[in-house]
């Protein structure tokens, strides 16, 4: 899911502010992606960042599983793995879920103080993924642009940037905060293409989550899967590739 925010404030998912129709007519002139032509080579790369960058929805998974063993009541992955990618008030609530369980009201601002705190004494312990580093320092060989587009807000992004060290990398950031939408809308990849100056389809995304999946898809942008195991079970048919690990990945395969 996105961190960060959506479990103690509800992410909406319209925008009072609209977006330029620029974007949108992008994704409308990039469906030679699904029209069996040749998409053109990328000149720009865009990484999802929770799960995909770094493994924080198996720790952000944990801190409710947590809540949730304390009230007698299991939450399955399968079931958690709907906001993996988005918010909470998007497909799946775990707050709404554990008090229809449980038939209790819960103080939610408390609640998610101490989550935090739980959540912040895992994160020490996290680097970046395998594979994310050498994809950067590839498409800077390449003189690729490189952008993350996340549903979480841009400051968890940057608190992140600045533990893993990787800020230097990327030529842009794309968050919820640009848009006011998370995926499965578009309109984060979207936002990161046009500020990087490339159509959709010189663009790949990599992402972890089906919700990811499905924002890329309606962006017209060609998506490499790499599931983690909070999505491992999922089916992502679709993609235009799917791999075990970032590993598997050159982006010379691509020019």
């Amino acid at each position: 899911m996105s961190y960060g925010f959506a479990s103690s404030t509800p992410q909406q998912t319209t925008d009072p502010r609209p977006l330029r129709k620029s974007r949108f007519l992008f994704a409308q002139d990039s469906l030679a992606l699904h029209s069996g032509r040749m998409p053109p080579p990328i000149r720009a790369v865009i990484f999802d960042f929770d799960g995909l960058v770094v493994d924080t929805e198996s720790t952000g998974y944990l801190t409710w599983k947590e809540i949730f063993d304390e009230h007698g009541h299991h939450l399955p992955i399968e079931r958690y793995a709907q906001v993996v990618g988005s918010g909470f008030n998007v497909s799946y609530d775990p707050r709404r879920d554990l008090e229809q369980l449980t038939g209790l009201d819960f103080d939610w601002d408390e609640r998610e103080v101490r989550r935090r705190d739980r959540e912040h004494s895992l994160r020490h312990s996290l680097t970046a993924l395998p594979g994310v580093v050498d994809l950067l320092v590839e498409a800077a060989a390449l003189t690729l642009r490189t952008a993350i587009a996340s549903s979480s807000p841009r400051s968890w992004i940057d608190s992140w940037m600045e533990q893993l060290s990787l800020g230097d990398h990327f030529h842009h950031i794309s968050t919820v905060d640009d848009t006011g939408r998370v995926k499965p809308d578009p309109s984060i990849f979207l936002h990161a293409a046009e500020s990087m100056g490339v159509s959709p389809d010189e663009v790949v995304i990599f992402e972890d989550s089906l919700n990811g999946l499905r924002a890329a898809q309606a962006a017209g942008m060609r998506c490499i899967v790499a599931p983690g195991p909070m999505t491992r079970h999922l089916d992502f048919t679709g993609a235009w590739k799917q791999v075990s690990s970032l590993t598997e990945v050159s982006l010379r395969d691509f020019m």
